[in-house]
């Protein structure tokens, strides 16, 4: 039996599932040039990955825009690498995404997309702990460290009614049950249109238990 992602996402399906409109669908295309055009020189996302980009990263990214209020104010990118999610979600959305990336040769990538595509983005070269904390309505982060480690990260930039958005695989269960030994967190679960094993977590609420 052949599985709907065998198949790669064509750019025309991917438009239509994301709800993209025509301005902001040349801008990703824009993106995906600039991508291939790199990966050639550096190592920025897995090579496979590139044969169902549509799907694997800018659909993956822009399923958060419908998690996305509009009171959201500031959104904050954790460990942003080649732009998924935030460089993605600064090209469609019109809030301020900041992103954060330790490596610099990524930050000179993503510059060079949110030049060329207009993004509303502000890049931010350097650790996650190492930034100075400003209050963040929205954290988003994918494929970069366990929920607990993401908690910890995040609780600097928390204010009274931020929400984090993670992107989470199989382990998703498992990561929940080891950081409510650790923490309060309110989670709303949604299984993720690009990856049959994926979810999306919406974490709120978020507090530490006291010892």
């Amino acid at each position: 039996m052949t599985h709907p992602e065998d198949t790669p996402l064509s750019k025309s399906a991917f438009q239509k599932i994301a709800d993209i409109n025509s301005a902001d669908m040349e801008r990703l295309e824009i993106y995906v040039s600039l991508l291939s055009a790199w990966q050639q020189r550096m190592n920025l996302v897995s090579t496979s990955s590139l044969k169902d980009i549509w799907r694997r990263h800018m659909l993956d990214s822009t399923q958060l825009k419908n998690l996305i209020l509009p009171t959201d104010k500031t959104i904050l990118d954790f460990g942003s690498g080649a732009g998924f999610p935030g460089l993605v979600l600064g090209i469609i959305l019109s809030v301020p995404i900041h992103l954060v990336e330790s490596n610099a040769r990524k930050c000179s990538f993503l510059r060079e997309v949110a030049r060329k595509t207009d993004a509303n983005v502000v890049i931010h070269h350097g650790r996650i702990e190492a930034l100075d904390p400003f209050p963040a309505d929205v954290i988003t982060a994918r494929a970069l460290a366990s929920l607990d480690k993401l908690l910890n990260y995040a609780q600097p930039f928390l204010a009274e009614n931020s929400r984090c958005l993670f992107l989470k695989g199989l382990k998703s269960d498992e990561e929940l049950t080891e950081s409510r030994k650790k923490w309060k967190i309110i989670v709303t679960e949604a299984k993720s249109l690009s990856n049959a094993s994926g979810t999306i977590l919406t974490i709120e609420g978020i507090s530490r238990h006291h010892v």
